[in-house]
């Protein structure tokens, strides 16, 4: 499958993409500095806060995990031919929701049909 979007969209894509992975990258790194200094010192208070301001982060890392995930995931579509295309629908995903979202797997209307087949798995009794 040969990419299916133009050569200046896809370059634009990547280099965000490239700009998004370093901004992860660095916000894990300062994230995992925060986590080393916590401390669990003062009154229950202090220490729920400070369990409290951990949560926080561990739900910022595994957030920023997820997107590392997707960028790379997309970068190797680049280098393998297939970005641009929804996993969902194997429609072309338009060039503006690429370079609002670059790391997107979904066009909008694949996003549409995997939001339904989540809701209806969840209405019958699934987590």
């Amino acid at each position: 499958m040969s990419n299916t979007i133009d050569p200046v969209t896809l370059a634009q894509c990547k280099e965000k993409l490239l700009r998004s992975r370093e901004e992860a990258v660095e916000q894990l790194v300062t994230l995992k500095s925060q986590i080393k200094e916590t401390q669990y010192k003062g009154d229950e208070i202090d220490q729920t806060n400070n369990q409290l301001d951990e949560m926080r982060i561990l739900t910022q890392q595994n957030r920023l995990k997820k997107l590392l995930i997707d960028i790379d995931v997309a970068l190797n579509k680049i280098i393998t031919g297939s970005y641009g295309v929804c996993e969902q629908t194997e429609e072309i995903i338009s060039s503006a929701r690429l370079l609002a979202l670059p790391w997107t797997r979904l066009s909008i209307e694949g996003a549409e049909v995997s939001d339904r087949l989540r809701k209806r798995f969840k209405q019958q009794g699934h987590t």
